[in-house]
């Protein structure tokens, strides 16, 4: 059968491309950031999730001279600052932005994309995180990113590869890459410096799972070359920030009006991961603002209406450059950067900090906190998990009562049955190998991380 959802664009590992749009979403560090898992999608290692306690220290009393201290009362005891913890308000950003992108993989609505545009918000959750992460040394910072991004994408590639292998492909007969570049492009698997090989159609249209599962499956990879890349890139990023901030900051958007409009082609893949960097990297910087407290010395009012103003420009730009989804931001380059940039600041404008989630929002604690601690895991296998609820959902179709109403009613609520379906999948994941995760960050392996132990220590 024909599955619900597309790739949408040319190259799942292009901004045009519809597996693009997820991603990346990369947890934890991937900002899936960690965020993007260590860096930015997962949560550091140290990160706790339970409320900040108070320091039990009082500001010394003093009597001013001519004065009596007072006899029937205790000086005012001043609470010392919060201990540093977890920002429960970016990591709740971080997992609605997981939520979108698998919604937006399942249903293909293109529409999401203006809604809440994930991937920028997750590059800039990355961003802060890489921030706070630069006042040790850059060389360790990077490292350490590294290796908590790999090993859970080890995991995700050995299961890809297995099926291509299985599929009979045959890596060096590849018309694209072909040759000893074919085999030799396999290290994209390992280590995501550009995009990994894979054959477009495989398999029979007919069969278990459809014949484009691969570029489904290896959509999500585009997200994990741009955030190592940017992690790559981060501290030489800093630095200029530093010295000279509007001009960082910008650059990456006049970068986009350049390589994503047309102005100048870039050929392959090469021009795809520029115009990845050159798209979200705003997004990246603008994290970098938000650690460094920029965003807040800028009046309110103003940011939000400049962001306004940014905002309009991708809507009315993308108005005339539609694609072949219509609305869908993933295949408008300069629309995707300015409304994804404008979105940003203001969600970072107004970010409030939390150290707990308040009122409402506390019933989805447990979840906030699994995603965050398994978002690349999420990540990575969300494509190929929607991917398999059509077998498991076709299943139904041989019950012994189904009849032809029953069988027309599955068929109009197929996508539906999908969503249903695809969540315990990822839970499933999440207990098979997301304990990857943390193995990768030094942690203890845990199965299911919700914080329920650490809130029972702090009790």
């Amino acid at each position: 059968m024909t599955y619900p959802y597309g790739t949408g664009g040319a190259s799942p590992y292009g901004t045009g491309a519809t597996p693009g749009a997820t991603p990346p979403e990369a947890t934890t560090s991937f900002g899936f950031p960690q965020q993007r898992g260590g860096g930015a999608l997962y949560p550091s290692a140290g990160a706790s999730y339970g409320p900040a306690g108070l320091d039990d220290a009082t500001r010394p009393f003093s009597t001013p001279e001519g004065l009596s201290p007072p006899t029937e009362q205790e000086p005012p005891a001043q609470a010392a600052p919060k201990k540093p913890g977890r920002d429960r308000y970016l990591d709740l950003l971080r997992s609605i932005a997981l939520v979108r992108v698998v919604v937006y993989h399942l249903f293909g609505w293109a529409w999401l994309t203006v809604l809440f545009p994930s991937m920028g918000v997750m590059f800039a959750l990355a961003g802060s995180l890489m921030a706070r992460s630069l006042n040790r040394p850059a060389l360790g910072v990077i490292r350490g990113r590294v290796r908590r991004l790999l090993p859970p994408m080890w995991a995700f590639s050995a299961a890809v590869l297995v099926l291509l292998f299985a599929g009979g492909w045959n890596p060096g007969s590849d018309p694209d890459n072909g040759g000893t570049w074919g085999w030799v492009s396999l290290f994209n698997y390992l280590v995501p410096i550009g995009a990994p090989p894979f054959p477009w159609h495989l398999g029979d249209k007919a069969g278990l799972l459809e014949d484009t599962w691969p570029a489904q499956a290896a959509g999500p990879l585009w997200y994990l070359r741009a955030y190592l890349w940017f992690v790559i890139a981060s501290p030489l990023l800093l630095w200029a920030f530093r010295r000279v901030p509007w001009a960082t900051l910008l650059a990456p958007l006049a970068l986009t009006a350049v390589v994503g409009t047309g102005l100048v082609k870039i050929p392959g893949e090469t021009g795809n991961a520029v115009t990845d960097f050159a798209v979200y990297g705003s997004c990246w910087v603008l994290g970098f603002a938000h650690h460094e407290g920029h965003l807040q010395k800028i009046p309110r009012y103003m940011a939000v209406s400049c962001s306004a103003l940014v905002m309009a420009f991708g809507l009315w730009w993308a108005s005339g450059h539609l694609g072949p989804d219509g609305w869908d931001l993933n295949d408008i380059p300069l629309a995707q950067a300015t409304w994804s940039f404008g979105f940003v600041v203001i969600l970072l404008v107004y970010s409030p900090s939390w150290q707990q989630l308040p009122g409402r929002f506390a019933r989805w604690d447990k979840l906030v906190t699994v995603s965050n601690n398994r978002a690349v895991t999420i990540y990575l296998w969300h494509n190929m998990l929607i991917m398999a609820t059509v077998p498991l959902i076709d299943l139904a179709y041989d019950l012994p009562f189904m009849n032809e109403r029953l069988s027309s009613a599955l068929d109009t609520t197929y996508s539906l049955w999908m969503f249903a379906l695809v969540w315990p999948l990822i839970g499933a994941a999440i207990l098979a190998v997301g304990w990857l995760e943390d193995l990768a960050a030094k942690r203890s392996p845990r199965l299911w991380p919700n914080g329920s132990r650490r809130r029972a220590a702090v009790r």
